[in-house]
């Protein structure tokens, strides 16, 4: 994995969510991989993006990083259209994929093969105000038990479907009450040591 695409899909809330922390943590990631001699390319997606180089960025990298927080439960809508936008171009370009994997003369090939991501991965990196003790547990009453990755199986499926391998997350938890920002970047650090 020497070629590095990271997303952050941060959106702007006045007063509420400036982005500090994520864009931290996207540079912090691209330092670290280009130390590690990766090439890394970015996207902003609120800076605005052009979907067709964003459908070559795919295409280019070996691994791609969503960077977000965490708004209700999921990325910001501005990442959902971004996904939409870019996927179904390339689906038409039958560049990241070419269609859902099943044939009539061919029942026995299952739903979600059809993608032309293999050999890619995918990671998501995650700021949360929920606590890490809300994951894990079944005592827990928001989560019963889920994990991170269960909680956003929406976004890592659409990696998947199209062929890419799906890494664990990375989160930081508390992010609004209780943050540890230095904890939290020296966790990330580690994070990205284990997947080289």
């Amino acid at each position: 994995m020497k070629k590095i695409l990271i997303i952050n899909a941060h959106q702007k809330y006045e007063g509420a969510a400036e982005g500090k922390l994520n864009q931290t943590m996207v540079d912090l990631m691209k330092t670290e991989l280009e130390a590690k001699e990766c090439e890394v390319k970015l996207t902003n997606i609120e800076a605005s993006y052009d979907v067709g180089e964003e459908v070559e960025k795919h295409e280019w990298a070996d691994l791609i990083i969503m960077q977000s927080p965490v708004y209700w439960f999921g990325a910001p809508w501005i990442h959902k259209k971004y996904i939409d936008e870019v996927f179904s171009a390339a689906l038409f370009q039958q560049k990241l994929i070419v269609d859902d994997g099943r044939t009539r003369s061919d029942p026995g090939k299952q739903y979600g093969t059809g993608g032309k991501m293999q050999g890619k991965k995918y990671m998501l990196s995650l700021t949360w105000n929920a606590p890490k003790e809300a994951f894990g547990d079944e005592n827990q009453v928001m989560f019963k038990g889920k994990t991170v990755d269960d909680a956003f199986v929406a976004n890592t499926g659409v990696y998947k479907f199209c062929g890419a391998e799906i890494l664990p997350s990375f989160s930081c938890h508390d992010v609004m009450k209780n943050p540890d920002v230095e904890g939290d970047m020296a966790r990330l650090k580690e994070h990205l040591n284990g997947i080289f």
